[in-house]
């Protein structure tokens, strides 16, 4: 299964130009929140309309498209008063995937978390996983747009900027890949890395750049390999051997993006 994660676009239209040209060379792409950009020029509203038409268009060329929402995507309340990103729910009626949801991709099964605002929508995740948690699948994916906290995916200016409750979930359900994004710098800065393992569970953090081609991670759970590419080069690591680092860089492209 070939599989695109990026994030944190923050209504970069040339970003999504690039996620639409490359959808159909993979089975799954996801984008795990932070569509839209509260400091942006455009109000949040058109923001969201345009977004919703690239999403279309996306899902019209992947066979998986998987949408989650961040911080940035916040638009309404929810009766506890919470905010909620109310917009991302019409992603559903086009066909992907969202906050809420859970989706077997030929064993593959993804639960996409919502971006939760207070102790109501932290526990609603809580439960959310525990539903999915005995669901039968080859391979657990959580799509969460926070990294967890004492990983090096979580890193800003030296300082750990993760989520303490998502550490905890891992601990406790041990799913096998974690896709996030939210920290950009991460993967730039010193300790910092796009790829973290937490017992068995794999966590990938896309980090974020400016340009039209975004950060991004590619794996294939065939190939059990992953790769992340930035303006600052091409780095790949084994998905069915111990983390080491640093992540080398990779010196060829592997064979199955080249098919």
């Amino acid at each position: 299964m070939k599989c695109l994660l990026v994030s944190d676009l923050h209504y970069a239209l040339k970003q999504f130009d690039w996620t639409l040209g490359m959808a159909p060379h993979f089975d799954v792409v996801i984008i795990a929140g932070d569509h839209l950009d509260i400091s942006g020029h455009v109000d949040g509203r058109t923001q969201s309309i345009v977004i919703l038409k690239y999403l279309r268009h996306l899902h019209e060329k992947v066979r998986w498209l998987i949408v989650s929402s961040g911080n940035h995507d916040l638009d309404s309340h929810d009766a506890a008063g919470e905010k909620v990103a109310r917009w991302i729910g019409k992603v559903r009626e086009l066909g992907a995937a969202t906050d809420g949801d859970c989706v077997d991709a030929d064993g593959m099964m993804f639960t996409v978390c919502p971006w939760w605002d207070g102790p109501v929508g932290r526990d609603a995740v809580g439960e959310l996983l525990r539903r999915d948690a005995g669901k039968e699948r080859k391979t657990w994916v959580w799509v969460y747009h926070a990294p967890p906290d004492a990983s090096p995916t979580s890193i800003v200016g030296g300082r750990d900027q993760g989520d303490p409750d998502l550490r905890r979930w891992i601990a406790e359900f041990s799913p096998d890949i974690v896709l996030a994004g939210h920290i950009h710098e991460s993967p730039f800065c010193k300790d910092g890395s796009w790829v973290d393992r937490i017992g068995s569970t794999w966590v990938f953090n896309a980090g974020r750049q400016i340009g039209p081609v975004p950060t991004h991670v590619m794996f294939d759970t065939e190939h059990m390999q992953a790769l992340w590419h930035s303006l600052a080069g091409t780095e790949i690591t084994r998905l069915d051997a111990p983390l080491q680092r640093p992540v080398p860089e990779l010196t060829a492209w592997p064979e199955w993006l080249r098919s």
